[in-house]
C-alpha cells in the first residue's frame, strides 16, 4: 500500500511525458535544478541505480546509464524512455580496464561531457564467517566495489573539470557503520568507501568537484531480497528502525539529486544515511 502511495505521489511530482517542473507557492514554473547537466550512473540498470537514474533524469539532466547485461541496459533505456526522459546506456562491466574506458567514451560521445557522477556497482559473492572468505572472495569484492570505484573516478574527474566543476555521488550503505552478519568483506569494503569519498573530496576541491556518499540502509531491491523475502528476518529488522518499514528505491533517489545540484553546494565529504532511523551515529 505504501509502495503505490509513493509512487502515485511521484507521479504527481512531474508533468506528462516525463517533464518535471518545480512550481513556487504562487505556481510559478521555475527551471528543473539539474538543467543541462549531464550524469553517468552506473548499475542503473534495476533497484536503487535505476531509481537514481530516474529522478536525475526527471530534474533536467541528461543520463547515461549502465549495466553489466545488454539486455537489462535496453529494458531500463526502453522503461525511461517511454516516460519521456533524455537517457542513453550501454554495458559496462566497471571491473574492466576497456569497459571503463569505452562507457566515459560512450557518454562523451553521445552528450559530449559530463557533470555529475553516481558511482552505483557493488557485489557480494561471499556469505558467512569472515575467516572463511578465500582470498579471491576479497580480491573481487574490493575490485569492484572500491578500486573499480576510484579508477572511475579517475577517468572521469578530468571530464567534469573541462565543465567546470560538478558533483560526484558514491553509493556505500548502512554496512559501513554497522557489520552485517555473515558479510564480512563487503562491510569493510562499504566502510572503505566513506574514507575514499573523504581523501576524493579533499583533493578534488581544486577542480570544484564535491563528493559525497549515499549510504543506503533496508531498501527493497534484489540485492536485499534475501533479508526482506524472509518473513522472521524482515521483522527482525523492522525492530531496529526508527520508522517500521522496508525503504524504496525512489527514497534514495531524491538525495542524490539534491547532493548533484546547486542546493547542495557547499557540501563535500559527507555521507548521507537513508535508514529509516535504524543503527543511529554520532
Amino acid at each position: 500500500m505504501f509502495r503505490l502511495s509513493l509512487q502515485r505521489l511521484l507521479s504527481l511530482s512531474h508533468g506528462g511525458g516525463g517533464s518535471y517542473i518545480m512550481q513556487s507557492v504562487r505556481g510559478i514554473q521555475t527551471p528543473r535544478k539539474l538543467e543541462g547537466k549531464v550524469a553517468l550512473v552506473t548499475a542503473s540498470s534495476e533497484g536503487i541505480g535505476l531509481a537514481i537514474a530516474r529522478r536525475l533524469a526527471q530534474d533536467g539532466a541528461r543520463v547515461h546509464i549502465s549495466s553489466r547485461n545488454q539486455q537489462n541496459v535496453d529494458k531500463a533505456l526502453q522503461e525511461l524512455k517511454k516516460e519521456g526522459l533524455d537517457v542513453e546506456g550501454t554495458v559496462c562491466h566497471v571491473g574492466k580496464k576497456e569497459d571503463r574506458v569505452k562507457l566515459v567514451d560512450h557518454v562523451m560521445q553521445k552528450f559530449g561531457g559530463v557533470d555529475i557522477l553516481v558511482s552505483n556497482a557493488a557485489v557480494n559473492p561471499f556469505f558467512g564467517n569472515i575467516l572463511d572468505a578465500t582470498e579471491e572472495v576479497w580480491d573481487k569484492v574490493f575490485d569492484i566495489n572500491l578500486k573499480a570505484t576510484f579508477l572511475l573516478v579517475k577517468l572521469v574527474a578530468p571530464k567534469i573539470q573541462e565543465r567546470g566543476g560538478g558533483s560526484i555521488v558514491i553509493v556505500s550503505s548502512i554496512a559501513a557503520f554497522t557489520a552485517f552478519p555473515a558479510l564480512g568483506p563487503y562491510n569493510v569494503s562499504k566502510t572503505a568507501l566513506l574514507g575514499l569519498t573523504k581523501v576524493l573530496a579533499a583533493d578534488l576541491t581544486t577542480q570544484n568537484i564535491r563528493v559525497n556518499c549515499l549510504a543506503p540502509g533496508f531498501i527493497r531491491t534484489r540485492f536485499s531480497s534475501i533479508l526482506w523475502k524472509n518473513e522472521t528476518l524482515y521483522n527482525e529488522i523492522k525492530l531496529k528502525l526508527g520508522i517500521s518499514r522496508i525503504g524504496e528505491p525512489e527514497e534514495c533517489a531524491g538525495i542524490v539529486s539534491f547532493l548533484c545540484s546547486a542546493d547542495a553546494s557547499y557540501i563535500t565529504g559527507e555521507t548521507m544515511m537513508v535508514a529509516g532511523g535504524g543503527y543511529p551515529r554520532l
